[in-house]
């Protein structure tokens, strides 16, 4: 260190303001063909599992019971396919600002969010780690990048979590949710409290940049805007009759209570807002058992042509 730069350090201490160092993780280009190999190893094994489990689960799997009520309106299908992929398309457009990540990135993204759903959870970002030093061929590591967009993923959806349950507290507080009170505390100090602990230690957690921190949380925030929008677009085009600021609402605390870690039986509590607020019982049973089964069928299928693909394209490397 220059002598100017050991004054700058001294002028740092007198002032007692000196901050801890933050990790910077740089993106370089670097052959290591081991690692590689093994990360790729390990994405197709993920893969395999991924496949093995959606041609159960799908062998297992009875339409009969909603098979009258899937839509035909190709609008339908057109929102359906926008909150499916809100999640991927918005972490593409964040990993192609840091590693000017290509379009076919998305698929990996796509099958991350399949493996987390259907297999364990954060599971695929361990197999999106291995398909980014596979292909991509670059890194001190995508590690840092990866770490810091999950982190802030869930620390975005705590904020939100705080902002909804502020929004709807005098409905929660009225007991006519099927939410006991106990229990929203609890799961609410949960979520003060890792969202206290990233705070506290975000100069240690975090490797990126704090303009890009900013960029991941905008865009993070968007994502949980726009699945929001596409709920009640859902919904609407299903049931008509229920107007779709309705629909927004009725999204809204959806999202309130899937993020409430200590709540039990969340689709049952669920089921019963909806028909406190909405009543039509029977409709909203048939749309929440219509939605459940088109999501768990397009991940076994997604999941399974992606697992499919990359089984080829290992036994091409080979």
């Amino acid at each position: 260190m220059t002598t100017k730069g050991l004054q700058a350090v001294a002028d740092d201490n007198a002032a007692g303001s000196v901050q801890p160092p933050r990790i910077e993780i740089p993106l370089e280009v670097v052959d290591e063909p081991g690692r590689s190999r093994l990360a790729g190893l390990f994405s197709m094994l993920v893969s395999l599992a991924l496949l093995v489990v959606a041609a159960y689960q799908l062998r297992s799997l009875s339409l009969a019971d909603v098979q009258g009520l899937v839509p035909t309106s190709p609008w339908f299908w057109l929102v359906f396919a926008g909150y499916y992929l809100a999640g991927p398309i918005s972490e593409w457009f964040i990993y192609r600002r840091l590693w000017q990540m290509p379009i076919a990135g998305l698929g990996a993204l796509i099958r991350k969010l399949v493996s987390n759903e259907i297999l364990l959870g954060y599971l695929g970002e361990a197999q999106f780690y291995g398909w980014a030093r596979s292909k991509l061929k670059f890194v001190t590591a995508p590690f840092g990048a990866i770490k810091d967009v999950t982190i802030l993923s869930a620390l975005v959806g705590n904020f939100t979590t705080l902002a909804m349950l502020v929004w709807a507290w005098p409905l929660v507080a009225s007991g006519h949710l099927g939410m006991e009170g106990r229990t929203v505390f609890l799961s609410l100090g949960v979520v003060l409290v890792t969202s206290f602990v990233i705070l506290l230690f975000r100069e240690r957690l975090f490797s990126l940049q704090r303009r890009e921190l900013w960029f991941i949380s905008a865009v993070h925030l968007a994502r949980i805007a726009a699945v929001v929008i596409f709920s009640a677009m859902m919904w609407h085009l299903v049931l008509p009759q229920v107007e779709v600021g309705l629909w927004i609402v009725m999204a809204t605390l959806r999202m309130l209570v899937s993020r409430l870690p200590l709540l039990p039986n969340k689709d049952i509590v669920f089921a019963g807002i909806a028909v406190f607020l909405l009543g039509h019982a029977v409709e909203i049973a048939a749309l929440m058992t219509l939605m459940a089964v088109l999501l768990l069928v397009t991940h076994l299928v997604v999941g399974g042509l992606f697992a499919l693909a990359d089984l080829f394209d290992a036994e091409k490397v080979k």
